[in-house]
C-alpha cells in the first residue's frame, strides 16, 4: 500500500470525515521521482469540535505516529470543523515553493 493510501485509511477511520483530500507535494521537493515524503492534509471532522487548532495537529501526528517516523517528511495539515470549513468557503492556502536541498540559493547558505 503506498504512503498516500495508508494516510487516507488511517485518518478516514479515525476522523470520519465529511471533506477529506490528501495531496502527495514530493514533486515539488528535492527528493527522488515518485517519492511519498511531503504531503498536504485538508480534512473536515465534527471529532475536531471543541479543540483547539494545536491538539488538533498532535491528534493526527497520534493517528500518523508510524507514517511519521518512517518515511513521510512533511506534513501540512489544514483541520477544521464544519462550521469552520462552511466559514473558509472551502479555501485552503497553497503551500509555499520548496528551496530546500539542491533547490537552496547558494548565496543564501
Amino acid at each position: 500500500m503506498s504512503m498516500q493510501a495508508r494516510i487516507e485509511a488511517k485518518l478516514t477511520d479515525a476522523l470520519a470525515p465529511s471533506t477529506f483530500k490528501v495531496v502527495n507535494e514530493s514533486h515539488s521537493h528535492s527528493v527522488p521521482d515518485n517519492s511519498e515524503t511531503h504531503f498536504k492534509v485538508t480534512l473536515v471532522s465534527d471529532a475536531f469540535t471543541g479543540l483547539p487548532k494545536v491538539r488538533r495537529h498532535q491528534r493526527v501526528y497520534e493517528i500518523l505516529a508510524e507514517e511519521l517516523a518512517g518515511g513521510v517528511h512533511a506534513l501540512a495539515l489544514h483541520l477544521f470543523t464544519e462550521d469552520e470549513w462552511r466559514e473558509a468557503q472551502g479555501a485552503v492556502p497553497a503551500s509555499p515553493n520548496c528551496m530546500g536541498g539542491s533547490k537552496r540559493d547558494p548565496a543564501r547558505n
